[in-house]
């Protein structure tokens, strides 16, 4: 009788099934998803027409722009080295790829499981003290380039690769002194924190811009990306910590305990029992965090830096080609995606293994 009756209980609707009674299950809905499937074909066949079919491609001329009714990406093959280096010497750029080049490869071995230890702060030290001598020059016979001339790519990622290396580890100890029992601690961290999360990052850039040179003696001179870097590590390191301070909130008090049962003193329990399992918890609210970095990197230009975006102003202000600036910021758009998309999909890709991992 069982059997029989498992015979005779319907099956679940297949993907087909359950698709085609979602937009076809009335007559209504079908009249609509046939108006919607046209008017999403046509104007995907106009981005098509406009972006390939219609358009000139990244070796032809102003004049062929002009004629054609299609996308000018022309001017990304024209001004390519304006937007991704910036105005850093033309002869010089080899400097600027090679630095970009290994901040792309420090990335990517850091993001192997395997190598993360102590080592890997000694690490990014050693890279990014080598990635800025590259860009400096002044020794080994390198002629010098002043941080005014930095720009596109290689600035974008120095700030990026410098925020996060260093807001990081700043987040940590802004959670942990918020969670202190020491009053004068707490009450400087949760002052910091809350002082910069209450104003936009453009305020914090022109604080750290025009405000650090009022503190200094008068011969002494701070360099504007130093203080726009140290704007954009306060800035991520305050909003990290809220996210680090949420895990250190969801770990029980059993593994405190535990620690202390096994006599662990407070640095050691943080480092090998609570901040594991503590950033493991809120690992999407700080891949989150890392995109939001990135991408705010676009802001330096306020403060006269001219990053990715602000070298793409200066390639469109050229009176040739300033009416195919979509096109410009279109390139500049695909570069963010890629590089964001590939962040994201491997914060997904650690959640998952990090998952795997906890129910073995």
């Amino acid at each position: 009788m069982a059997e029989a009756s498992l015979r005779m209980a319907p099956r679940p609707p297949g993907a087909v099934s359950a698709l085609r009674e979602r937009l076809f299950g009335s007559r209504r809905q079908g009249l609509l998803t046939v108006v919607a499937g046209f008017a999403l074909a046509w104007v995907a066949w106009q981005l098509v027409r406009w972006a390939v079919l219609d358009a000139v491609g990244p070796g032809g001329t102003s004049q062929a722009c002009a004629a054609a009714s299609g996308a000018c990406w022309a001017i990304v093959g024209e001004k390519w080295r304006l937007i991704l280096f910036g105005t850093y010497p033309l002869e010089e750029q080899w400097r600027a790829m090679l630095a970009s080049g290994l901040m792309l490869a420090g990335a990517a071995l850091s993001g192997i499981p395997r190598l993360w230890s102590a080592r890997l702060a000694a690490f990014w030290a050693v890279l990014l003290g080598l990635v800025l001598v590259l860009m400096a020059g002044g020794v080994a016979g390198l002629p010098e380039v002043g941080t005014n001339a930095w720009g596109g790519l290689p600035l974008t990622l120095i700030l990026f690769c410098c925020t996060v290396t260093t807001g990081l580890p700043l987040a940590i100890l802004l959670a942990l002194g918020r969670r202190s029992d020491m009053p004068v601690v707490r009450a400087i961290c949760v002052t910091l924190i809350e002082v910069i999360r209450g104003v936009p990052l453009i305020a914090v850039l022109f604080m750290a811009s025009l405000i650090i040179p009022l503190f200094l003696p008068t011969d002494l001179t701070v360099d504007k990306l130093l203080r726009a870097q140290i704007g954009m590590t306060l800035f991520f390191g305050a909003y990290a910590a809220e996210v680090v301070r949420g895990g250190l909130q969801a770990i029980g008090t059993g593994q405190y305990d535990a620690a202390d049962a096994l006599g662990l003193g407070y640095w050691s329990k943080m480092r090998l029992v609570v901040l594991p399992q503590a950033l493991t918890h809120v690992l999407p609210a700080l891949m989150n965090d890392i995109l939001r970095a990135f991408k705010n990197t676009t802001f330096v230009s306020i403060v006269g830096l001219f990053d990715i975006l602000g070298a793409t102003k200066t390639a469109i202000a050229d009176p040739n080609w300033i009416k195919y600036a979509p096109e410009a910021y279109i390139f500049i758009l695909v570069v963010f995606l890629l590089f964001c998309t590939a962040m994201s999909a491997y914060g997904q890709w650690l959640e998952r293994r990090l998952e795997h991992a906890d129910k073995l």
